[in-house]
């Protein structure tokens, strides 16, 4: 069967895929043993991340040698979700590599504390704190005016008129598009890999969220258009969690959506998406990631997912840090973006599937990302609300 879309492939001009299996996985162990659990670290060297609050750095030494020193605080997901937070870190553990810069992690999943945890972080003298999710947005706009002279990276965001933060808007509205093109194309198709299989008389989809907030509202809305861009006769099936780490709650949604007849789920829940992967393991179907390559990053459930949508999130935490280590922040203050035209935004297919796929997915991939390029698709929601 072939999607209702019917376009023809165009040439991209610089546009390049994202290819980044190892380095998306890399950040998974960069992290290992290194979180400060709702509290900064002293910047002695001596981290433990045992959570009881000792942690304090990235276990490359002692942070008041390096020239450069960064920290990152959380979103409510946490550290090691093998997806959002862990590929934020990943960029600093590459500029750890290549300058004379150390980084502490701050796990903090308490969004009431952020305002505070923000606060004791700039006291404590970092040339960078990153704030990772749109969670942080209202504190900061405290923070970033009551501490003027520190540099702020704040992540699905931007703080208007402040000349002390870089914020970073990822298109998350066209990287859910593509989420929804793959399953649109797949739910139509007659495929088997493994002991899971599509259902091609039904074409029914699922989406799982995290948290039932505009962010997550607009992943839903942009996936659902990415579905029926490709196959109007798709039935997509929608949930929520209520939260980014309880991967039970997510896998309840997801096997409730099976059994209801969808054959490919997505997820945009960070940590509990596992949960997704879980319930299309367990009945013989599909799933897609999200945010980096989860084939590798959660390579348990690699026979199942199909592919994710990912962006390089890790990419603009490297490039804000390069920026402060040149003496160079202005260069990134205020409204950044990462997208499809970009290079930053892209699926990637998952490891077990390389070259299994049919050509109709890459066919309509190009011709989404055509379509992007060229302004030829305007969705309901912008990347971080409708």
């Amino acid at each position: 069967m072939t999607p209702d879309h019917k376009g023809a492939k165009s040439s991209r001009g610089e546009r390049t895929s994202l290819n980044r299996r190892t380095v998306l996985a890399s950040g998974i162990t960069v992290i290992a043993g290194t979180t400060v659990a709702g509290c900064v670290g002293n910047g002695n060297g001596n981290g433990d991340g045992n959570g009881d609050g000792n942690g304090d750095g990235n276990g490359n030494g002692n942070g008041d040698d390096a020239e450069t020193n960064v920290a990152i605080i959380s979103s409510p997901a946490g550290f090691d979700d093998n997806a959002f937070n862990d590929n934020a870190v990943e960029g600093l553990a590459e500029a750890s590599n290549d300058f004379d810069l150390e980084y502490t992690t701050i796990e903090e999943t308490e969004e009431a504390q952020y305002e505070s945890i923000q606060a004791d972080a700039a006291q404590s003298g970092y040339d960078l704190i990153v704030c990772v999710g749109d969670n942080h947005t209202d504190p900061l706009h405290t923070n970033a005016e009551q501490y003027p002279d520190q540099n702020w990276m704040l992540i699905n965001n931007v703080i208007d008129g402040a000349d002390n933060v870089s914020g970073w808007i990822e298109m998350n509205n066209e990287m859910s598009f593509l989420a929804g093109v793959v399953a649109g194309v797949m739910t139509q198709e007659e495929f088997a890999h493994e002991d899971s299989e599509t259902n091609p008389d039904e074409s029914v989809v699922g989406f799982v969220g995290g948290e039932d907030i505009p962010l997550i509202n607009a992943f839903e809305q942009s996936y659902i258009e990415g579905v029926e861009w490709v196959n109007d006769d798709a039935e997509v099936l929608t949930g929520y969690g209520g939260s980014f780490s309880d991967t039970g709650a997510a896998n309840d949604v997801a096997e409730s959506q099976i059994d209801d007849g969808a054959d490919i789920v997505w997820h945009a829940a960070s940590a509990a998406g596992a949960g997704a992967f879980s319930a299309a393991q367990d009945n013989d179907r599909f799933a897609l990631g999200v945010d980096v390559d989860q084939s590798v990053t959660e390579e348990q459930y690699q026979d199942v997912i199909l592919g994710s949508a990912v962006k390089a999130l890790n990419e603009a935490t490297y490039d804000v840090s390069e920026a402060v280590v040149n003496g160079d922040f202005e260069s990134v203050v205020g409204e950044q973006n990462l997208s499809i035209a970009q290079g930053s935004i892209d699926f990637v297919v998952g490891q077990a599937f390389d070259g299994e796929l049919p050509d109709a997915v890459e066919q309509n991939l190009e011709d989404a990302k055509d379509g992007f390029e060229n302004d030829e698709i305007e969705l309901t929601c912008g990347p971080t609300s409708c």
